[in-house]
């Protein structure tokens, strides 16, 4: 096993697994009503469907064990999330846990992932929301190796953690706009991706370089195998832009648990994205009617 600083839990007694799955409004079987989930999804903002760029992803080629199958999900919603206010942004590396539509929506990309080929392991982010649904996905897959490590963290936003985007803008307004917190614009400063957010943040390369370097070591551990990673919107949109630089296709939209694979040579080190933000699962129409992983389980 990948030798880390992080903490395994076993699928049996997780902290926070009892609340997850017997919370109220989630115990009483699956799959969820669909017109109730579908209603509530709508009443907190949840994002329309973000279809994969390519419409399946193909098996792992045989023989072709350098490679191993990443399977990228963004943490369930959080009542910061969901406020419309308080922006996903600042949220950082400060630790709300998931509301009940973030609990409902990793019941569901659980049971997606469950049929598909079985995960070698799940890893996570140690912030609440990311363990919470690595947990819920490991004990509806039956996996009961689960790492957390703080090296998925999201971004560290310094002093603008746990600002509303307006006071970010205001209070802040020189660190809100040299930094190009999501992306490099026309204009804006070249060398922004290197720069630190004050009050202990770290810039997009730190972040880039952190997350990249983790899953690598993944990719090392695992060939020839699929994992499942829990993280959070920036430290995924990072991922995703290692593979696909600024002037490709990647765009802002990594809803709450979607899914984002890659396959990640623990040879060479080579990154090849399959998919992102595919949440495709959430809406509850035509469950499962894409096979993300080749295996013809879910058709």
């Amino acid at each position: 096993m990948l030798a880390t600083s992080g903490c395994r839990y076993g699928q049996q007694g997780g902290f926070f697994l009892q609340a997850a799955v017997n919370a109220d409004g989630i115990s009483g079987g699956y799959p969820p009503s669909r017109l109730r989930l579908r209603q509530e999804l709508r009443l907190a903002g949840a994002t329309a469907t973000h279809r994969a760029m390519s419409p399946t992803l193909a098996a792992a080629p045989s023989g072709d064990e350098e490679f191993t199958e990443v399977v990228v999900v963004r943490h369930g919603e959080t009542t910061w999330n969901a406020s419309h206010i308080i922006q996903i942004l600042q949220q950082g590396q400060l630790d709300p846990e998931l509301n009940e539509i973030g609990r409902q929506q990793a019941l569901v990309v659980a049971h997606r992932l469950s049929k598909e080929g079985k995960p070698a392991s799940i890893y996570s982010s140690d912030l609440k929301r990311a363990a919470e649904t690595a947990e819920i996905v490991a004990k509806v897959c039956g996996v009961t190796n689960l790492v957390v490590n703080e090296a998925l963290r999201e971004m560290h936003m310094g002093y603008l953690q746990g600002l509303k985007w307006d006071d970010a803008v205001n209070k802040n307004p020189d660190v809100f706009r040299s930094f190009g917190i999501f992306e490099i614009t026309e204009g804006s400063d070249p060398d922004s991706r290197n720069k630190e957010i004050p009050g202990g943040g770290e810039s997009l390369n730190q972040l880039t370089e952190r997350c990249v370097s983790y899953l690598n070591k993944i990719a090392q551990e695992h060939r020839g195998e699929r994992v499942v990673v829990v993280s959070h919107y920036a430290a995924i949109l990072e991922l995703c832009r290692y593979t696909d630089p600024p002037n490709g296709s990647i765009r802002r939209k990594i809803p709450n648990t979607s899914l984002n694979v890659f396959r990640i040579s623990g040879v060479t080190g080579k990154w090849i994205l399959e998919r992102y933000g595919d949440d495709s699962h959430v809406d509850g129409n035509d469950f499962l009617e894409n096979s993300f992983s080749g295996d013809g389980a879910s058709a």
